[in-house]
């Protein structure tokens, strides 16, 4: 080998380049990348885990990437990483943060100044445990413009005090509502009868049954002794 040999081995070794082809069917999934006048064949890039713990994220057309090329041969050569560039320029300048931000517009940042972990512009997002989800914190504030839906066997909700407000309307679709203390409404419409057990004490208004104010109505046809009155009027 020659000098001039070792010097273009020894200049492979680390190159910058530019993929240009993504074979995602192949096992294992390859790119091709444009370095100077020169052409890879497939080769792999390089990822954070691949073990027992596995993480995918493939390079795409355009990237911008550092070859690393053991022994010089660019046939063994993988990507190691990305590059920003001209075209690509970096999501957030932070000194700390951490962000992804994906084609689509979703962003993910972390922001260790403030605290603040945000994720926008997703679709929808799914979460699945299959033991339990645990919210821990001072406040939670959960907004949709159409509606929320609940699907459980058992719902316990443990609160010093709560506040519903429906600009329409609120049901409860249930074959039983049961209120273990004090209930207290401004009005009041039962449709289909039912029963009241225990002492009630009625004040400051009038009470009527069948259109007759009970603490109001007269009797007709009073006579002493054991005889019984009318009815009310």
């Amino acid at each position: 080998m020659n000098l001039n040999e070792l010097y273009r081995l020894i200049c492979n070794i680390v190159r910058i380049g530019t993929v240009t082809e993504v074979d995602l069917d192949a096992e294992p999934p390859v790119a091709r990348v444009s370095t100077g006048e020169n052409e890879t064949d497939w080769i792999r890039w390089a990822t954070m885990r691949a073990g027992t713990a596995v993480t995918w994220w493939a390079p795409t057309p355009g990237e911008q990437v550092l070859l690393f090329a053991p022994g010089g041969g660019l046939e063994n050569a993988v990507i190691m990483g990305s590059l920003y560039s001209a075209s690509v320029v970096p999501p957030d300048n932070g000194e700390e943060s951490a962000v992804i931000l994906f084609p689509d517009g979703a962003r993910i940042s972390y922001e260790p100044e403030t605290g603040a972990l945000r994720v926008t512009g997703v679709k929808s997002a799914y979460v699945q445990a299959f033991d339990s989800v645990t919210v821990d914190t001072r406040q939670v504030t959960c907004t949709a413009t159409e509606f929320i839906t609940l699907n459980t066997k058992d719902m316990t909700v443990n609160t010093e005090t709560m506040t519903v407000n429906a600009t329409t309307e609120i049901t409860l679709n249930s074959p039983t509502v049961t209120c273990t203390h004090l209930l207290r409404t401004e009005t009041i419409e039962v449709q289909e009868g039912g029963e009241l057990f225990g002492d009630f004490t009625h004040m400051r208004g009038n009470f009527m049954s069948n259109s007759v104010i009970v603490h109001f109505h007269v009797h007709e046809m009073v006579q002493s002794g054991k005889d019984l009155s009318g009815g009310p009027k």
